[in-house]
């Protein structure tokens, strides 16, 4: 689909919080206070904040599926701030995968879950992230209000 605005930001990790809740063989990888399952599922509740053209700052849940490969992963994000010069707040779904090198996902506005001047957004963005950045990481989303 094609939206006739676009809206560049950075966005930073301000918070990650993630716990196994299965664990399928018993084996895994312990990252300081975080235990990573090899094959199981875990939920990482997340706080990212925004700087640029979007402005704010949001609260994820992510559940993921940790296999060999591509560890597929779904969220539901709820960001608070400004898009494009327009405040409010609206619901972001996040559908993709995490491999050892980076997360590639797609990330949409789940229509009829915005506020205030964000009350009608459409829109969509493909997030690649690839190691780690102490500068943030690039989010371009293309919409309509």
């Amino acid at each position: 689909m094609t939206y006739a605005h676009e809206a560049t930001s950075r966005f930073t990790v301000a918070a990650w919080s993630e716990a196994a809740f299965v664990d399928i063989d018993g084996e895994g990888t312990t990252m300081g206070d975080a235990y990573y399952p090899s094959r199981g599922l875990s939920k990482a509740d997340v706080t990212y904040s925004y700087a640029g053209e979007i402005e704010g700052t949001s609260t994820v849940a992510y559940l993921i599926s940790y296999k060999a490969g591509a560890a597929p992963l779904s969220g539901f994000e709820r960001f608070e701030g400004t898009i494009g010069g327009h405040d409010g707040s609206c619901v972001l779904r996040h559908t993709g995968s995490h491999t050892g090198e980076g997360v590639e996902a797609r990330v949409e506005v789940v229509p009829g879950m915005g506020t205030g001047g964000l009350v009608d957004l459409r829109g969509e963005a493909q997030l690649r992230i690839a190691g780690h950045s102490d500068d943030g990481y690039e989010l371009v989303l293309t919409y309509d209000l």
